[in-house]
């Protein structure tokens, strides 16, 4: 059987290569050593720093103890107590100002976020607009179209035909109506009013024929 001290002996540790020194000339030599000594174990664990949280005043203290009086026979060292009440409040306004200026800050950048994006949208619409009238003309006709299209084709051929008859009858007007110089119209004119003389000619005559049984006439 094995003794208890040879069993508690302990393997000798693997010994590490010697690497070889080298000393970064500027920052990117220096983060490129960083990078290689993390990839040569990938399974190890990266130790990633927290963020730091933003300094903010001490709160003001529930009870006041240490109330500066304005008696007389002070020390010296209530000096420096007001030196660092002094430094404390300067702090505070600092961190107000500073507080104030960051929400400008962003409720401007917000509204400047918005009045892009509103215009991102409408430039957008636009050419989605634009993309679907390209669709529209490029793409086949559909089921219909033929049939609209014949359609369209014999309305615009009635329309053709009323507007020639249209043209057919004004000329037809315009060869009976009188001329001047004598035409067919003047020469229809004239005739009429010959018969209505000779109409009022034998009235007159037959006026005379009649007997008139009236004395002195």
């Amino acid at each position: 059987m094995a003794s208890p001290a040879a069993s508690s002996v302990r393997p000798p540790r693997p010994k590490k290569e010697p690497q070889a020194l080298v000393i970064p000339k500027n920052a990117a030599e220096e983060q490129k050593l960083k990078l290689e000594r993390l990839m040569k174990n990938p399974d190890k664990a990266v130790p990633i720093p927290e963020k730091m949280s933003e300094w903010a005043p001490r709160p003001p203290p529930e009870f006041v103890r240490d109330v500066m009086g304005s008696s007389a026979g002070a020390g010296s060292g209530e000096f420096h107590v007001y030196r660092h009440l002094r430094r404390r409040e300067y702090q505070r306004q600092d961190y107000m100002d500073a507080m104030a200026e960051k929400q400008k800050l962003d409720v401007e950048f917000q509204k400047r976020l918005e009045r892009n994006k509103i215009a991102a949208e409408e430039q957008t619409a636009k050419r989605r607009k634009k993309r679907r009238d390209a669709d529209i003309y490029c793409s086949p006709p559909p089921a219909g179209y033929n049939f609209f299209k014949a359609w369209s084709q014999k309305l615009k051929e009635k329309k053709l035909l009323a507007k020639k008859m249209k043209l057919e009858q004004k000329k037809q007007k315009e060869v009976l109506a009188p001329w001047p110089g004598g035409s067919v119209g003047s020469s229809q004119n004239q005739e009429q009013p010959s018969s209505s003389s000779e109409e009022t000619s034998g009235t007159e005559e037959e006026k005379e024929e009649e007997p008139s049984f009236i004395m002195g006439r």
